[in-house]
């Protein structure tokens, strides 16, 4: 991660994942000490660059930047070079060319982060591409189960949506099986191809939520991502919230303490009810404030890395 910046969560060892999660869980007090800043980048200068629309990321990583005491730039593809013809590769080189620490990129081809990683010198970092990988989603979710479960290994995870086009159901299967999760896979047909029976031994799937559900730990719900189908994949919302919305009366075949998440945007009344978005389980909130954490954690391994000392990584300036 130090040298290429954080590309993904597969090529991730546990160890450097637990690394990640153990200094976000030092970040996590700072979430409350609004208007705090710490010097731990000073002097550093970190542009944002998102080709997709984005609220939770976007500004989680600008947060987190300026709390560590960064510079920032944001940037997005409409308004920019790109919308006059100026290639992806061009438009990274000529922002590499100033001289930044770390690249925060968001792009709707898959791989496209691994692609500037190989080229440019300057660190990036992955802030989803396509329906590849969303590393820090995955990390902050693990973050927000840990805050309610003392351990990731041997929890039952059911996953539930539009699994074949969610980098964030990628991302999150290949940290929970690292740590020794089950997790099981629901949607419609589909949305969950074959090929997610062979992704690890712990992973199954199913077509029926209420079997998905069962002595459940922890349920994630999925956006629907119709913006990434070229097909006629969903009839209607009232048929698919019918038959994979999560509704109150599925939790009671979860286990009495399951959590409910949800990487967000929430589209209620689709693939899940505002019964149950607003459930005193639920921990999607729980998930925004933990991704400002993360990110701090990210931003602080990959740019100070082994200078971190928590007396003085708490003096605000």
């Amino acid at each position: 991660m130090h040298r290429r910046g954080l590309l993904g969560i597969e090529m991730l060892t546990r160890e450097e994942i637990q690394e990640i999660l153990d200094r976000a869980k030092f970040y996590q007090p700072l979430e409350a000490r609004t208007g705090k800043k710490l010097d731990r980048l000073q002097g550093k200068t970190v542009i944002h660059l998102f080709f997709e629309s984005s609220t939770r990321t976007r500004a989680s990583f600008e947060i987190a930047a300026k709390r560590l005491g960064a510079d920032t730039i944001s940037i997005s593809a409409q308004g920019s070079s790109a919308d006059k013809g100026e290639s992806l590769l061009d438009t990274l080189n000529t922002l590499a060319a100033m001289r930044p620490d770390a690249i925060v990129m968001r792009h709707s081809a898959s791989g496209a982060p691994h692609f500037m990683a190989r080229m440019l010198e300057t660190p990036i970092i992955n802030a989803g591409d396509g329906t590849h990988e969303h590393p820090t989603q995955a990390l902050l979710d693990a973050l927000t189960i840990l805050d309610h479960k003392p351990t990731l290994a041997g929890l039952r995870v059911a996953i539930i949506g539009d699994i074949v086009h969610s980098r964030v159901a990628r991302s999150n299967l290949h940290l929970l099986t690292k740590f020794g999760a089950q997790v099981q896979l629901c949607g419609p047909p589909p949305m969950l191809p074959r090929e997610f029976e062979y992704f690890s031994p712990t992973v199954t799937r199913t077509f029926r939520i209420e079997e998905a559900i069962a002595d459940a730990d922890v349920i994630m719900m999925l956006r629907v991502q119709l913006e990434r189908q070229n097909a006629l994949w969903v009839t209607s919302v009232s048929e698919y919230f019918h038959f994979y919305g999560l509704r109150l009366e599925h939790l009671k075949a979860a286990r009495p303490d399951a959590i409910v998440m949800h990487p967000g945007p929430v589209n209620r009344g689709r693939e899940i009810s505002s019964e149950v978005a607003d459930f005193p389980r639920s921990v999607i909130l729980n998930q925004v404030e933990n991704g400002v954490a993360v990110r701090m954690a990210v931003l602080d391994l990959l740019l100070a890395g082994a200078e971190f000392k928590p007396a003085e990584s708490t003096k605000p300036n």
